[in-house]
C-alpha cells in the first residue's frame, strides 16, 4: 500500500474544489457534453446534402443518403433531448442548492454553473497532456535510446502524477529498467538503437544496440 507521504498534495485536484463544484448545481460536464454533441450533430446535418445525395432511381430505403440521414437526424433529435434534459436537471439542482438571496442582491447561479462547466472541460483537456508525454517519448527514443528514454519517461510521469518522494522516483526508474530488460533484452523486440550509441566504442555500441 502506498504511503500517503509519497504523494505531493500539489499534484492532485483539491477535494474542496471538487466538492464545491458538486454543490453548485453543476451537472459536471453533462451540459458541456450536450452542447458539444448537438453542435457536432447540427454541423453534420448541414453537410448532409453535400456529402451524400438522394437519387430519383431506386427504392427510397436503398438510397445512398437514407441511412446517413437517419443517423444524423437521430443525432440531432436525441442530442436536443439530452440538452433539454441537462438544462432541466441543472435548473432543478440550482433551485435546490441556491442560497436564499436578500433583497437588492443578484443570484449568480447561472454564472457559477457556467464557470464550473468550463473547469470540467479543462479537466477533460488534461487527457491530452498524457498524449503529449507519449509523443515526446516516441520522438526521443531513437535519439537517446530505449533504455534512457524509458527511465526518464517513467520518472517524469511519476513525478507529474504527484508521487515526488525519492523512494517513488527510484521505484519508477527501476520499473523502467525492468521494462527494457523484458522487452528488449529477453524478448528481443525490434526497437531502433539510440543515435547517442554511435559515440560509444564499437564493442559497447553493439552491446547497447542489441540489448538496450
Amino acid at each position: 500500500m502506498t504511503d500517503h507521504r509519497d504523494i505531493d498534495p500539489d499534484g492532485a485536484d483539491s477535494r474542496a474544489a471538487i466538492k464545491a463544484d458538486m454543490d453548485s448545481g453543476s451537472s459536471h460536464g453533462q451540459l458541456l457534453f450536450a452542447l458539444m454533441f448537438i453542435a457536432l450533430a447540427v454541423f453534420l446535418l448541414s453537410q448532409l446534402g453535400e456529402q451524400t445525395k438522394f437519387s430519383s432511381k431506386g427504392k427510397f430505403f436503398a438510397q445512398p443518403a437514407f441511412w446517413p440521414a437517419v443517423g444524423v437526424i437521430g443525432m440531432v433529435f436525441f442530442g436536443a433531448l439530452h440538452l433539454v434534459a441537462s438544462l432541466l436537471d441543472i435548473r432543478k439542482k440550482g433551485v435546490a442548492t441556491a442560497p436564499t438571496t436578500s433583497p437588492g442582491t443578484t443570484d449568480n447561479t447561472a454564472g457559477n454553473i457556467f464557470s464550473v462547466e468550463l473547469r470540467e472541460g479543462a479537466r477533460w483537456l488534461l487527457a491530452f497532456e498524457h498524449l503529449g508525454w507519449f509523443m515526446v517519448y516516441v520522438y526521443v527514443t531513437p535519439k537517446i535510446g530505449y533504455l534512457l528514454s524509458t527511465i526518464i519517461f517513467l520518472v517524469l510521469l511519476t513525478w507529474r502524477s504527484g508521487y515526488r518522494s525519492k523512494r517513488m522516483l527510484l521505484i519508477a526508474a527501476a520499473v523502467g529498467f525492468a521494462i527494457v530488460l523484458v522487452f528488449k533484452s529477453f524478448l528481443g523486440v525490434k526497437i531502433p538503437g539510440g543515435a547517442v550509441y554511435e559515440a560509444l566504442p564499437d564493442a559497447i555500441r553493439s552491446f547497447m544496440i542489441v540489448n538496450f
